[in-house]
């Protein structure tokens, strides 16, 4: 079924794909269903048949506030899905990305055109309903408000300063060249969205059962402190006066989520609790804030197959991160670490989230084709990527209905859901703020962020006479410690952007175990001469070299193509990011 749009500014609903493609679970879809299959069967009838049979105009839909809300439920759909998103970066690896080893060139499309696409429809409910004083009305226009503010982000931390368009556009309209708004004006767009979207937006607590996972008042600030500790890191660390106003507002918004009482870290999986976090046991608890949702049978994932088949394995940069179970990084006097010499030494004595990430070699697990009896993991088995030689355990799930379901998309039957926002990265953005503001942190700040995740995790506290001790640095440790709890979930590429390292950090090789004197080098395939020579000078394997990264450049990515044909075909001008 379709119902499509009479002019461009119309209620676009397309349920021409699968059931499963809508965000929300069954009860929603099904009112969905329910309440266009009235309108459709109402337009059959002649002698109603004021509007034409596969379409609701705007005159006809936006009347109610379930209308608006049956109008947000598309926007959710624009959420991110499971990806590898740190394989553009330095800690997770499958086969070489054009990201990640600056060999990206320039297309014709990207995300770009989607993200407008999205915009307009956040655009159009806002239009539609700006104006309007009924409180369920408004409640959706802020869910509008939140979503244009999100795509605009994903749009940001890609390309820096973008057009910003926030009315819904007719064919001819000048504003469909709109040029691009710089990176201050952008960030400073987002960040009145979301300050707007709060203030008619509920509080997670007064939610009912059936909107759990709606957008809340803590999630527009959780976004909020996210956008303003990017703009205000890059601004710090390009020599920017600005960062401060930013850095400002990071620690405000974050304080209101912290404040709220509302949110906390997951612990109920006891010493395990940040394993369990990502796999079913997670889903709905109090530490996650905006999550993909998933529903079995209804819009269900494949992840832990995509993972198992083509890899999103941690690199040596990411196992070298987590510090002994002291707290002193393994390169550090006074360590515990074991070395490299045994397939199991280097996670012995280490941060428990270690082995919460990555799987110790010759462990026995339930996984995808093996749900009954238990397998030991290796590498190449049953993981079939053995790029760096690390195996993956974070999103592996045990269920074992689901991890005999198939690789089959939507179809499959995993349906954790994909965690976009959560508490601990509230916390560590406040711990960063701080920071980077003040040039200090007190302990007692440390207590309210980054000491609250060590706890559930089993480490000791960081503490300001703990850095001067063991000669530290605070700021290292602040961002390790953002690192290894974030640990592929997509952030590392944004952050070694906003902190102006990735020229440092991403032409280094990517790495994985160390080969040379080690069990690995007695084992296959590492055994084969191939792997015996594509090793370092201190023996550890390397997975790809000949990386490198442009400054002047690659701090951006390049505009699509076609965008900046479509301006240059009016005789207007959108502007490349520079050196493409």
């Amino acid at each position: 079924m379709k119902i499509q749009n009479i002019h461009q500014h119309d209620v676009h609903i397309d349920l021409s794909q699968d059931a499963s493609n809508w965000h929300f679970k069954s009860k929603v879809f099904f009112g969905i269903c329910a309440l266009l299959f009235l309108t459709v069967l109402g337009g059959c009838k002649k002698d109603l048949n004021l509007v034409p049979e596969d379409n609701i105009s705007d005159a006809t839909f936006y009347k109610t506030a379930a209308d608006y809300k049956l109008a947000a439920n598309l926007l959710y759909q624009g959420l991110d899905q499971w990806g590898t998103e740190d394989t553009q970066s330095d800690i997770a690896f499958n086969n070489p990305n054009s990201v990640s080893n600056g060999q990206l060139l320039p297309t014709e499309t990207t995300a770009w055109s989607g993200l407008y696409a999205n915009i307009r429809n956040a655009n159009n409910i806002i239009d539609k309903g700006g104006a309007s004083t009924d409180a369920g009305i408004k409640r959706f226009v802020a869910e509008a408000r939140f979503f244009r503010a999100y795509f605009y982000y994903k749009l940001f931390r890609l390309y820096g300063g973008v057009p910003l368009i926030s009315k819904v556009l007719q064919t001819g309209d000048e504003g469909l060249f709109a040029p691009r708004s710089t990176m201050v004006q952008t960030a400073d767009f987002i960040l009145a969205d979301l300050n707007a979207a709060k203030a008619d937006l509920p509080l997670q607590s007064a939610l009912a059962s059936g909107d759990v996972g709606r957008i809340t008042k803590g999630i527009a600030m959780g976004l909020a402190a996210r956008v303003a500790l990017f703009e205000g890191t890059w601004l710090k660390f390009r020599g920017e006066a600005a960062a401060n106003t930013y850095l400002d507002a990071a620690i405000a918004a974050s304080q209101e989520v912290m404040s709220s009482g509302l949110y906390a870290l997951y612990t109920g999986n006891g010493a395990q609790s940040y394993r369990y976090l990502f796999l079913e046991a997670g889903d709905d608890s109090k530490e996650t804030m905006l999550d993909r949702r998933y529903a079995r049978n209804i819009f269900g994932h494949d992840v832990p197959y995509a993972y198992d088949q083509d890899g999103y394995n941690p690199t040596r940069k990411m196992a070298d991160l987590y510090l002994d179970k002291n707290g002193v990084p393994i390169t550090s006097a006074g360590t515990v670490f074991q070395g490299y010499q045994t397939f199991v030494s280097e996670y012995q004595d280490r941060d428990p989230r270690m082995t919460m990430t990555m799987i110790i070699p010759g462990t026995l697990t339930n996984r995808v084709f093996n749900s009954v009896t238990k397998i030991a993991n290796w590498p190449d088995n049953p993981q079939r990527n053995f790029n760096t030689g690390y195996i993956l355990y974070k999103y592996m799930s045990e269920d074992p209905a689901a991890n005999n379901s198939g690789r089959l998309g939507t179809s499959s039957l995993f349906d954790f859901d994909k965690h976009i926002l959560r508490y601990a990265e509230v916390l560590l953005t406040y711990a960063e703020a701080v920071y980077e503001k003040n040039g200090s942190i007190s302990d007692a700040d440390l207590d309210l962020s980054i000491n609250l995740i060590r706890a559930r995790a089993g480490m000791p506290k960081l503490t300001n006479g703990f850095v001067g001790a063991n000669a530290l640095n605070m700021r290292t440790e602040i961002r390790r410690e953002r690192t290894v709890e974030l640990s592929l979930e997509g952030f590392r590429y944004d952050d070694l952007r906003r902190w102006k390292t990735a020229e440092v950090e991403l032409p280094q090789d990517i790495k994985g175990i160390k080969i040379t004197g080690t069990q690995w080098a007695t084992r296959a395939p590492y055994s084969n001469a191939t792997y015996l020579s594509r090793v370092d000078a201190n023996g550890f394997l390397i997975s790809e070299t000949g990386r490198k990264f442009n400054p002047a450049r690659d701090y951006l990515q390049p505009l699509p193509l076609r965008e900046i044909a479509f301006y240059a075909n009016s005789g207007k001008k959108l502007e490349q990011n520079p050196g493409w």
